[in-house]
């Protein structure tokens, strides 16, 4: 064998270069930064001394960590420890430095005294005030409170409905919840509530809410308070407008000014818009995403100008205001890899070792569907000629989420073997205004099908795609919808690859978090009680009778989300009724941290793919052949 053929392919070598995420520093410690990076083979937590530029491995678990802040005065690094990817954990604080030489035995508990649960939002004060969100399936949402010096946290808060901490101010003495008491999981509201100092019970200062008696509700969120003592400014998300936008708050006065940006030609920005605080609290960052992308802005508060800032055309994956008056971004496109760059014009932190390969850029293309133009993502094998290609349909999880011109392991290594790639921003997605977000409640499941099939019959009558050779595939919400499109649109694929997928709703929805179980009465509208015939008709198991060819899932044997039980179920009946299926079922939750484990599920799917579709993919990557 060369050494040329021996080289690890570049599909698995996208998935091995180390990796970083956009860094967090301390408010007041601005040198001090947390990151997450899979430099170790798995994704962990990492410190960051700026100052000195050296960096220290914070966590080090068998199935990973990404849940960590730093407290304000950049002393303290909080981390969530769950149980093997189950979501459901405490908080755990080691100091900034690391522990003492000799030390033994896991870091302390952040809060003692609060037992396990989901997270719901965690706010550390300046003066060393710290409110715990927690989500349990008894007790639903609750806030704890614990002021320096206090050998307790307090329960401030609690409700059935899900809800958590939104931000705590600049001072300590107020915090916004978010939080959906009225029922609607997809549209949240806003109370601000002044905090006791003395163990007295909390005070509301402020309600904001667009949903309770409405015909037409509207979602707020809270994007934080303004980073100056006795400022009772909020910055807040709204959709009334029918897009997510911006706007402040003064829960103080009640007074609400508007954001009005528009472009230096006076165009208003289409597209959802978010924001953020920078230091002063006399500009804001803005974050605008359209069509799969993404760009930053910045909006003078006195002056009323919006102002772009240089950032590639790609998607923006994060953005952070410094203290010198630079933004450091996340940014990738789907050729080229992510880096974390300044708008100084610099590369602030690239994970070490070799820069993965690139891939293939995205076209867009538009498609008319039933419910209006679909926005698709699609990639063609590089070299490989006109078509028609294998084609990998990648169905994003979510659904409240959306594919993005981003740079992505998963569809590169498809397209590395000669496979197209096509992703679809169907209805429920984001990006493209409330109405398409909202638009699959009731026909959950159904309605974003009927926009994959409209972008399949195009995929084929253009020539991209050969009708004998068509994948659905997904994770999560896709996996859901790759099951549940096997089962209603049988005609339309040649196999199906569904990761961690939801595969018997009814099931699933008995053994699944309290969050997901909010979210999927919004969806619903009702329980499996209450309306039965919708939980039915959007079940894969229901029309598991209809499917026609060879199935892979694969599944976290840990999940939370889309547990173990509904997807045994789902096997069990194929496996009565005949149907060709494999399985592959893997210790950790909801997707796995671990790089090999990554590697392993993808070679398997793929492995899948080229076995049924009778003989090696065209353009297939030799390298991967000899191994």
């Amino acid at each position: 064998m060369s050494e040329e053929k021996s080289a690890v392919p570049a599909w698995e070598q996208r998935f091995r270069a180390a990796r970083v995420s956009l860094p967090d520093w301390a408010e007041d410690a601005p040198d001090r930064a947390l990151y997450v990076s899979n430099a170790s083979g798995t994704y962990e937590v990492y410190a960051w001394d700026r100052a000195t530029d050296t960096h220290r491995r914070v966590t080090d678990r068998p199935n990973g960590t990404t849940d960590a802040e730093l407290s304000p005065d950049g002393e303290w690094i909080w981390w969530f420890d769950d149980s093997d990817g189950d979501e459901f954990g405490i908080w755990r604080r080691q100091p900034f430095a690391g522990r003492s030489e000799g030390a033994e035995g896991p870091d302390e508990e952040a809060v003692p005294g609060l037992a396990p649960s989901y997270e719901a939002g965690l706010a550390l004060g300046r003066d060393g005030t710290v409110v715990v969100g927690r989500s349990t399936d008894d007790g639903g949402t609750t806030l704890h409170l614990r002021r320096s010096g206090a050998a307790e946290a307090v329960e401030i808060y609690r409700h059935a409905e899900y809800g958590g901490v939104g931000d705590l101010s600049h001072d300590g003495t107020l915090l916004a919840i978010d939080h959906t008491e009225h029922g609607d999981a997809m549209h949240g509201s806003i109370r601000v509530v002044r905090l006791p100092a003395d163990g007295a019970e909390v005070t509301t200062v402020a309600e904001l809410d667009e949903v309770t008696g409405r015909d037409e509700p509207r979602g707020v969120a809270c994007l934080g308070f303004a980073p100056l003592d006795g400022d009772t400014r909020l910055l807040v998300a709204h959709q009334r407008t029918g897009r997510w936008e911006p706007m402040i708050w003064d829960v103080a006065t009640g007074a609400e000014t508007a954001l009005p940006l528009r472009d230096e030609q006076g165009r208003e920005l289409p597209g959802d818009v978010s924001a953020q605080w920078r230091p002063g609290a006399r500009t804001l960052l803005i974050e605008h995403e359209y069509e799969a992308r993404s760009e930053l802005f910045s909006y003078s508060l006195d002056e009323g100008v919006l102002t772009r800032l240089d950032t590639p055309r790609g998607t923006v994956g994060g953005a952070s205001p410094r203290p010198d008056g630079t933004v450091e971004f996340l940014w990738s496109s789907a050729a080229e890899p992510s880096a974390v760059r300044s708008t100084a014009g610099t590369v602030v932190l690239r994970a070490p070792g070799a820069v993965p390969p690139g891939s293939v850029p995205v076209e867009d293309v538009w498609v008319e569907g039933p419910g209006g133009r679909v926005h698709a993502l699609v990639q063609r094998p590089a070299g490989a000629g006109e078509g028609p290609f294998p084609t990998v349909f990648e169905v994003h999880g979510g659904p409240t989420h959306h594919d993005s011109d981003s740079f992505a392991a998963g569809p590169a290594a498809w397209l590395d073997h000669g496979f197209a790639v096509v992703r679809v921003n169907y209805r429920g997605s984001t990006g493209y205004g409330q109405a398409w977000t909202d638009a699959l409640r009731e026909r959950v499941g159904l309605i974003e099908l009927e926009d994959i099939a409209a972008v399949r019959e195009w995929a084929v009558a253009s020539g991209l795609a050969d009708p004998e050779r068509l994948v659905l595939s997904g994770g999560s919400w896709g996996g859901y919808l790759t099951l549940l499109g096997l089962g209603t649109q049988p005609e339309l694929w040649s196999l199906g690859v569904a990761a961690v997928p939801v595969a018997d709703y009814l099931t699933a929805y008995d053994d699944e978090m309290e969050a997901l179980k909010a979210i999927d009465r919004t969806l619903f509208g009702g329980t499996p009680e209450e309306v039965p015939e919708r939980w039915a008709a959007s079940s894969p198991l229901t029309y598991v009778e209809r499917v026609r060819v060879p199935v892979y899932i694969s599944a976290g044997v840990n999940d939370p989300r889309c547990p173990i039980k509904q997807i045994d179920n789902y096997v069990e009946r194929l496996e009565r009724l005949g149907k060709p299926h494999e399985v592959y079922r893997y210790d950790a939750g909801h997707g796995s941290l671990v790089v090999d484990e990554r590697i392993k599920q993808l070679r398997l799917e793929i492995d899948f793919v080229r076995r049924h579709l009778g003989g090696p993919a065209v353009g297939e990557n030799q390298a991967d052949t000899e191994q």
